[in-house]
C-alpha cells in the first residue's frame, strides 16, 4: 500500500541547518507557567512496524527532558489500517502514554495525514498547542488539501515538525511543504541517525515547554555534537 522505496540515505548537513533555522523561527509559548502542549502524531501503518518500539523510547526521552522544566502536556495520535484514527487524552505522565503505545499494533493501510492535521486544528482552536510532531514514511493523499490545513495551522501559530523515516522523494516534497506552511521544520532520518532524531525531538519538547532560554540550558553538559546543534537555535 506504500509508495516508499524504503531506500534510506543519511541526512545532509545542509538539511539539518535548514531544520535548525526553521525551528528557531517557531513561536515561543506565551507563558511558560503553563505546560507546553505537543501533539505527537505517528504513522502506524505496516511499513512502520520495525521502528514502532523505538518511537516509544523516543517519546519517553521527550518527557524526561521536558520534565526538568515542569513537564509537558502531550497527546498521542496515530493512524493505521482501514480508516482507523485514534488519539489519547492530554496527559502529563510518560508511563500512561507508553502504556497506550504498548497496546498499539501497526496495520496495513493508507496514510491519514489529513486527519492528523484536521485534529490538530480542532485541538489548537480550543487551547494553543505549541508544537505538532509528526513521524511517518509515506504520503498517499492530496497534497493541496494537506497544504491548506498546514497553512491554517501556521496562521494559528501551531508549527508542525515533520520527521520522515527514509527519503522517498514525493513524500519528502509534500512533508517539507507541510512543515514550511505551518511555520515548523522538516528533517529525515534513518536507522543510522536515530540518535540525532532523539535529540531533535528532545529539543522540540524543551522548546515547547520553555522557549529559547530553556534550550540554552538544555545544551549544557551534552556531547559536542548536541551542543553545536542546539547553539544554532540561539
Amino acid at each position: 500500500m506504500k509508495h516508499n522505496s524504503k531506500k534510506l540515505t543519511v541526512s545532509s548537513s545542509q538539511e539539518l541547518d535548514t531544520f535548525i533555522k526553521q525551528l528557531n523561527k517557531a513561536p515561543v509559548p506565551v507563558s511558560t507557567a503553563e505546560k507546553g502542549k505537543i501533539l505527537f502524531a505517528l504513522d502506524a501503518t505496516a511499513s512502520r512496524q520495525p521502528t514502532w518500539d523505538h518511537a516509544s523510547h523516543l517519546q519517553n526521552s521527550m518527557f524526561i527532558e521536558a520534565g526538568k522544566l515542569g513537564g509537558l502536556a502531550l497527546q498521542l495520535c496515530y493512524f493505521r489500517g482501514f480508516n482507523d484514527f485514534q488519539h489519547s487524552d492530554w496527559l502529563t505522565d510518560a508511563d500512561q502514554l507508553l502504556q497506550i503505545m504498548s497496546r498499539v499494533h501497526c496495520a496495513a493501510g493508507h496514510t491519514q495525514i489529513g486527519r492528523v492535521l484536521h485534529h490538530a486544528l480542532t485541538e489548537t482552536r480550543k487551547r494553543q498547542i505549541q508544537a505538532v510532531i509528526y513521524i511517518g514514511d509515506s504520503m498517499e493523499e492530496s497534497v493541496d488539501h494537506l497544504c491548506q490545513m498546514a497553512g491554517e495551522l501556521g496562521l494559528l501559530n501551531t508549527p508542525v515538525f515533520v520527521f520522515q523515516e527514509g527519503n522517498e522523494l514525493v513524500t519528502k516534497r509534500a512533508l517539507k511543504e507541510i512543515a514550511r506552511l505551518s511555520g515548523g521544520a522538516y528533517h529525515s532520518f534513518n536507522n543510522q541517525s536515530a540518535h540525532l532524531l532523539k535529540q531533535l525531538l528532545a529539543a522540540v519538547a524543551v522548546y515547547a515547554a520553555g522557549g529559547k532560554k530553556a534550550l540554552q540550558h538544555f545544551s549544557k553538559g551534552k556531547d559536542q555534537a548536541v551542543v553545536n546543534l542546539l547553539e544554532q537555535l540561539k
